[in-house]
């Protein structure tokens, strides 16, 4: 019985997880787009995509700040090389901003 209930609570641990939206997923079907400012911005304003949006854009802000301080540049230029990259090897369908302002799909 121990052994069933503690399977149970893993499960339990493990199951959002399995169903939360990952950002190769929202990239396929439309719902987020790279920009040229380093982070992705959402097309869809769903609870799930913008909670993606969100979680994806703080660990880059987390990762432009290391790089940032290690190579004596700002958080921005950081952030925004990183823009130019992210864009630029964005996957055919993908969705990215111009620097208009307006989504182009790849």
């Amino acid at each position: 019985m121990r052994l069933k209930g503690i399977i149970l609570i893993l499960a339990l641990l493990l199951a959002p997880s399995a169903w939360a939206l990952t950002l190769d997923e929202a990239r396929q079907q439309g719902r987020v787009g790279e920009t040229l400012s380093g982070f992705i911005a959402a097309r869809q304003q769903d609870d799930e995509t913008l909670a993606l949006v969100k979680r994806i854009n703080e660990g880059r802000s987390q990762q432009y700040q290391r790089v940032a301080q290690q190579n004596n540049l700002t958080t921005s230029e950081v952030a925004r090389i990183a823009g130019e990259k992210l864009v630029s090897r964005a996957g055919s369908g993908e969705y990215v901003r111009g620097i208009n302002g307006q989504w182009l799909r790849k």
